[in-house]
C-alpha cells in the first residue's frame, strides 16, 4: 500500500527532516504517527501528499512511485488520499452540504454522484441535520465531522488525520477516533499524527515513533511513549 525506501529529506538551510526512513504500511492499517515537536511527522505527511519532495529515496502508493511524478499527475494520485487538519479548513461561505460537495466538485464528479454521496457521508458522522448550517453555526467538534466527511466522499484508499482531535475536549475527541475507527474497519488506511497520548494508548494500533527526523520505534499494538 505505502511504502518509504530510504527517505530522506533535507531543507534549504541544510535542517535534516527525515533520515533514510524505511516504512511499509499494509492496505487497512491504523498506524499513529508519533514523536516531539520537530521529529519530522509533518514533513512525512508532506512527503506522502506531494507537497514537498524527498531529497533521496523512494515513496511508493499502490505500487506507484510517486517522486517521479510529473506535476500534471500528482491531482490524480491526491485523489486517492482523504486528508483531515486540525484546523478544519472549512469554507466559511458554504454550508455543510456546499463543504462537503466541494470535494466532489473539483473531481468533476455528476451532480448525480454528489446528490448520493453527499448525504451519504454526512450521515456516516452524525451530520445528516445540520447539513443546511455554516461552519460559524456549528461547535468544533462538529466542524471536525465535516472535515471527515469532505476527506472521505471520494472514497480514498488513504486517510491522513493531522492532529485531528488537537482542538477537541476529550469527549468530543472520542467521539471523532470513533468515526475514524469506522472508516478503517470499512477498508480504508488511516495515518493519523498525533499529541494525544490517552488516544493513542487506548486504541493499540501500531505506533511509528519518530525523533530528530530518524524512526526510532515502530511497534504493533503501540504505546504513544511520551509525557508532551
Amino acid at each position: 500500500m505505502i511504502q518509504l525506501k530510504k527517505v530522506t529529506k533535507i531543507y534549504d538551510n541544510n535542517v535534516i527532516a527525515l533520515s533514510n526512513i524505511d516504512i511499509t504500511i499494509e492496505k487497512g492499517e491504523f498506524v499513529f504517527l508519533v514523536g516531539p515537536s520537530g521529529a519530522g511527522k509533518s514533513t512525512f505527511v508532506k512527503i506522502l501528499l506531494k507537497e514537498t519532495k524527498a531529497t533521496t529515496g523512494s515513496v511508493f502508493l499502490d505500487g506507484t512511485d510517486i517522486t517521479t511524478l510529473r506535476r500534471k499527475e500528482i491531482p490524480y494520485v491526491r485523489r486517492k488520499i482523504g486528508v483531515v487538519f486540525q484546523d478544519f479548513r472549512l469554507i466559511d461561505s458554504l454550508n455543510v452540504y456546499e463543504n462537503v460537495a466541494f470535494a466532489l466538485r473539483v473531481t468533476e464528479a455528476s451532480a448525480k454522484d454528489i446528490k448520493k454521496k453527499v448525504p451519504y457521508v454526512l450521515d456516516l458522522v452524525g451530520l445528516s441535520k445540520k447539513h443546511m448550517a455554516f461552519p460559524n453555526e456549528i461547535s468544533g467538534g462538529e466542524k471536525q465531522r465535516v472535515s471527515l466527511a469532505r476527506a472521505i466522499v471520494n472514497n480514498p484508499t488513504l486517510l491522513i488525520a493531522d492532529e485531528p482531535t488537537g482542538n477537541l475536549d476529550p469527549e468530543t475527541a472520542l467521539g471523532i477516533m470513533d468515526i475514524l475507527n469506522d472508516i478503517n474497519k470499512a477498508g480504508t488506511t488511516i495515518i493519523m499524527a498525533t499529541h494525544a497520548k490517552n488516544i493513542v494508548d487506548s486504541m493499540k494500533k501500531r505506533v511509528i515513533a519518530l525523533e530528530k527526523g530518524v524512526l526510532v520505534r515502530d511497534e504493533q499494538r503501540g504505546r504513544y511513549g511520551y509525557e508532551d
